[in-house]
């Protein structure tokens, strides 16, 4: 979950937040879909039990993490409280992507996910971290991150990110799939599946040693061959028993400084659209869509370097 502000945090530069929006022309035929140009109602803030362990930002407004510094090398121990907690956030995933279904609505599946995560006796890390007021994120159509839940039923040949990150022992474990809704025309097919190729591949680019710039190189040459776009606003970040801290992952063409070690844990979640790559937010100050109106995906896992190469943390 590449959040920043959670806006500000993840982002090169914060977009215009925008109470009226009208959307630009994407550069050719982005397909069949329906465009999100309004966020919905969203429901209460859900509780969660005196007993579950939370993270400070549940009692206390805050801003996000810094995602500036030095990596830190996890122990032993914090890479083993890591693969719990990735292993969680992977589960509840996978269980949500089974209700992304015609006719369900995004706050149902918003619900369903933050009881599995209460009865594993986790905590939903977005909520309240930087005022974000909902457990996961879901992010239909041309909306490339940060979509807020709320009563829009999916419709048939949607496509909708769900990004669950989850504390639990200490640590958070994030990661994100982007997920087919009824009969998704050819041109949205392929777009998911280039996206999570992508992501396949940036991590097997990784390992001690590595420089971190090789991944947004890599997402670059990538989506020129696809036909793509990265969406560059938004980055990966370190993780552990902070939601968001250094390294800084670019998905797009850079030469930042610094080489992989092992101990390391850090997201990448690559958004990869079919039209541009700017982005602008809705009024409720989250919900960050393509401005050309084009729709985009995002997959994301958590992985951690080791002496041989990586390991994907966030796996079921």
């Amino acid at each position: 979950m590449g959040k920043g502000g959670l806006l500000n945090l993840l982002m090169r530069q914060r977009p215009t937040v925008r109470t009226f929006f009208q959307f630009g022309k994407a550069k050719g035929d982005t397909g069949k879909y329906v465009p999100i140009v309004t966020p919905g109602k969203v429901s209460p803030e859900r509780s969660v039990p005196e007993d579950i362990n939370k993270p400070p930002y549940y009692f206390k407004a805050m801003p996000p993490g810094n995602t500036l510094g030095k990596p830190e090398i996890k122990n032993a121990d914090q890479i083993e409280a890591m693969r719990r907690s990735g292993k969680l956030a992977a589960q509840v995933l996978r269980e949500c992507g089974k209700l992304a279904t015609v006719g369900k609505t995004t706050d149902e599946i918003d619900a369903f996910a933050h009881e599995l995560i209460i009865a594993a006796r986790a905590y939903p890390s977005p909520l309240r971290y930087a005022g974000f007021p909902k457990s996961i994120c879901t992010s239909i159509n041309n909306v490339a991150c940060h979509g807020i839940p709320d009563d829009r039923r999916l419709a048939n040949g949607d496509i909708i990110n769900i990004d669950v990150t989850v504390f639990l022992n200490g640590c958070h474990g994030d990661c994100s799939e982007t997920f087919l809704v009824g009969e998704v025309d050819e041109q949205g097919r392929l777009l998911v599946e280039a996206t999570k190729s992508c992501l396949d591949q940036c991590i097997s680019l990784c390992g001690p040693g590595v420089e971190f710039n090789k991944i947004g190189q890599f997402i670059d040459r990538y989506c020129a061959e696809q036909g793509l776009e990265s969406v560059a606003a938004f980055i990966g970040h370190g993780i552990g028993s902070y939601f968001h801290g250094p390294p800084e992952i670019y998905h797009y063409h850079n030469e930042a400084r610094g080489k992989m070690q092992p101990g390391m844990t850090f997201t990448i979640e690559p958004i990869l659209s079919l039209g541009g790559s700017e982005v602008e937010v809705l009024e409720d100050g989250w919900t960050a869509v393509c401005l050309d109106g084009a729709r985009s995906a995002q997959f994301e896992h958590t992985i951690v370097v080791t002496e041989a190469g990586t390991e994907i943390l966030t796996r079921a």
